[in-house]
C-alpha cells in the first residue's frame, strides 16, 4: 500500500506521469481494491474516521487514463469511461431494474438497490437499502443497515474536490428527498426527516434543552432531525435561511428498523 500511495501522490503532483504504464497500473489496482471493498476512501477508527486522501486522488486520476467506449446492456446503450459493476448474484446483492452501480464502488452482501445509482469509490455496507432514485455519490461511505429513502442525494467528492466524503454511520434512517453534501457525517442510528438538507456550513441546532447547541457538518448519534429555518440579516433586510433541528433522540426501545414516522411521532412531530 505504501508503494501504491507513493505512485499516486507523485502522479497527483505531476499529471505527465499518467502516461507511464506503471502509474496507470497502480491507479487501476487502487480502483480494483475499492471495487472489492479491500480498500476504502475512509474507514472508522474508534469513534472517529480516517480519510485516505490518496485513495480519493486515485479515483480522480482514473478518469483521464480511461477511454470512452460503448456499453450495451440488452436494448440499452451507454457511452462512458467507466465499466458497470457486475456479478451481483455471487456478491449477494439485490439489484432491481434500473439500478446502476459503477465499477470501483463496493456493495456488501445484503445490499438492496432499487432503481438508483452508486458512483465509483463509494462503500455501501451490508443490509443497506438504496431506495428508488436515491444516489450515492463518489467515495461516499454508507454503513450497515442504513435506509436511504426515495430521492435521497448523497454527494460525491470529485466535483469539487473536497477534503472528506459524506459519511452515514450504521443503522441511520435518511428520509425522502434529503440531501447530504460537503463531507457531512451522520452518526449511527440517527433519523433524518424528509427534506433535510445538510452542507458543511448548515447549522444543525439541538433544541431539546433550555439552550440551543449548534453543530456544523455533523449529526450526533441517535438524533432525530427535521428541517428548520433561522433568521439572518442581509443588507436588504432580515430573511429566513435553512437549518436543521435536532428535536429529540431515538429511544433505546425503538427498533433500528423503525419507520421514519414512528421515530418522529415519538418526539411529538406531526407526520
Amino acid at each position: 500500500m505504501q508503494e501504491l500511495q507513493r505512485i499516486i501522490e507523485e502522479a497527483w503532483e505531476d499529471r505527465a506521469l499518467l502516461s507511464d504504464s506503471a502509474t496507470q497500473d497502480a491507479v487501476r489496482e487502487v480502483i480494483a481494491l475499492l471495487d472489492k471493498g479491500e480498500l476504502r476512501v475512509a474507514q472508522p477508527c474508534g469513534a472517529e474516521w480516517q480519510v485516505n486522501e490518496w485513495v480519493k486522488k486515485a479515483v480522480v486520476l482514473y478518469f483521464p487514463i480511461q477511454k470512452m467506449e460503448t456499453i450495451e446492456v440488452g436494448p440499452f446503450e451507454f457511452h462512458d469511461k467507466m465499466a458497470l459493476k457486475k456479478d451481483y448474484k455471487s456478491k449477494g446483492v439485490r439489484v432491481v431494474p434500473h439500478a446502476v452501480a459503477r465499477y470501483g464502488a463496493f456493495l456488501n452482501e445484503g445490499v438492496i438497490m432499487m432503481p438508483s445509482y452508486v458512483n465509483i469509490g463509494a462503500y455501501v455496507d451490508s443490509g443497506t437499502m438504496v431506495d428508488t432514485w436515491a444516489t450515492v455519490g463518489s467515495c461516499a461511505q454508507v454503513g450497515k443497515n442504513v435506509h436511504l429513502s426515495g430521492g435521497v442525494g448523497v454527494g460525491g467528492v470529485l466535483e469539487p474536490l473536497q477534503a472528506a466524503p459524506v459519511i452515514i454511520e450504521d443503522n441511520a434512517f435518511i428520509g425522502s428527498r434529503c440531501i447530504l453534501v460537503e463531507g457531512v457525517r451522520v452518526g449511527r442510528e440517527a433519523v433524518l426527516g424528509a427534506n433535510v438538507t445538510l452542507t458543511g456550513s448548515t447549522k444543525i441546532i439541538d433544541v431539546t434543552g433550555t439552550e440551543p447547541v449548534e453543530y456544523r457538518g455533523y449529526v450526533p448519534p441517535r438524533s432525530v432531525v427535521i428541517p428548520g429555518s433561522i433568521p439572518k440579516k442581509f443588507p436588504a433586510g432580515e430573511y429566513q435561511v435553512p437549518c436543521a433541528l435536532i428535536i429529540g433522540k431515538r429511544k433505546e426501545s425503538t427498533d433500528k428498523k423503525t419507520s421514519l414516522n414512528d421515530a418522529l411521532r415519538e418526539n411529538n412531530v406531526s407526520v
